[in-house]
């Protein structure tokens, strides 16, 4: 799907045709003749507009010609219908500075960056198109950092629930959570590259002030992919800690229930030695009978002490 943007004295308009669109936007579904007609018409490589479809693609730049692709990776909720998947994954989104300094953006799929962008497109300057490319990366590490703290949220939520169960369950849930982390950590490292990199090489031949904002946004990669680092760190050492915490929790059941056997054992043992064909005093008597008894009482209650001693119960 085609949708093309046009400002026009600060305001918003969605026009039919690409001729004149400050800002076109491509979503799913995506039909072939839409994205040849496009290609023919703003003079687009066609490779430029169908790179994304591709999910692992990196984050990356090129140029061919006059037309300028960059590719970054974005966050997105994970509709999977596999339990175990992460609950977020990443994806690539073109952004595409035509000849006629045009912005064109491909999503595989929903993005939440762009949508925050069109709430603000009204505001943006179409003669300076590399500003307007900028405040896409703005967008998309506003939303990263949205959806890390969200993942926090839900680490802390899972942690608490574990702190009440110590459950297998939660563990596997946290274990989402880390994937998650992953895919983040991996997006966020190649996109700090990728901005490091366009500044060096002054791909977008930015203006001082471009420059500027542009390292400001380079900062905030960072920043992101240091949250996303500690967001890692603490969930392993949680993660590692509870694992333990169940194994130690799963020795002590065993070892109750070792000492419970060992306990119960114990009468048998003794009734055992004087159900033999053995003569034992006053076997003929009733006193013979509470001295089995006495002695099994007896031997289970100093068996009982040791392991109370011992703290197996």
């Amino acid at each position: 799907m085609l949708q093309y943007y046009k400002n026009i004295n600060r305001q918003t308009v969605e026009i039919k045709q690409p001729e004149g669109a400050n800002w076109i936007n491509v979503t799913p579904p995506f039909q072939e003749r839409e994205i040849i007609n496009l290609s023919q018409t703003l003079n687009i490589p066609r490779d430029f507009l169908t790179d994304t479809l591709d999910i692992e693609e990196r984050a990356r730049y090129a140029k061919e010609d006059e037309v300028k692709l960059i590719i970054l990776k974005t966050p997105v909720e994970n509709e999977s219908l596999n339990e175990s998947d992460a609950y977020y994954v990443t994806i690539p989104i073109s952004i595409i500075i035509t000849e006629m300094k045009q912005i064109v953006t491909v999503n595989s799929f929903d993005n939440e960056a762009i949508h925050k962008y069109l709430g603000t497109f009204q505001k943006r300057n179409p003669g300076r198109p590399n500003m307007m490319v900028l405040k896409i990366f703005e967008k998309v590490i506003m939303d990263s950092i949205d959806v890390l703290k969200k993942i926090n949220q839900k680490r802390n939520l899972l942690e608490q629930k574990l702190y009440d169960s110590n459950r297998n369950e939660e563990l596997l849930y946290l274990m989402r959570v880390q994937k998650s982390l992953v895919y983040f950590v991996t997006a966020l490292r190649s996109n700090e590259l990728l901005l490091m990199k366009m500044e060096r090489t002054n791909f977008l031949n930015c203006d001082e002030e471009e420059k500027e904002f542009l390292q400001d946004l380079i900062v905030e990669f960072s920043q992101a992919l240091e949250m996303a680092n500690n967001y890692t760190n603490i969930l392993s050492s949680t993660m590692d800690a509870f694992a333990s915490i169940i194994n130690n929790n799963m020795n002590i059941v065993v070892k109750r229930l070792t000492a419970i056997t060992i306990i119960i054992s114990v009468p048998a043992l003794v009734t055992s030695f004087f159900g033999m064909n053995v003569r034992f005093p006053t076997e003929n008597t009733v006193t013979g009978f509470y001295v089995a008894i006495g002695l099994s009482v007896l031997i289970s209650v100093i068996t009982s002490m040791y392991f109370y001693k011992r703290k197996w119960f």
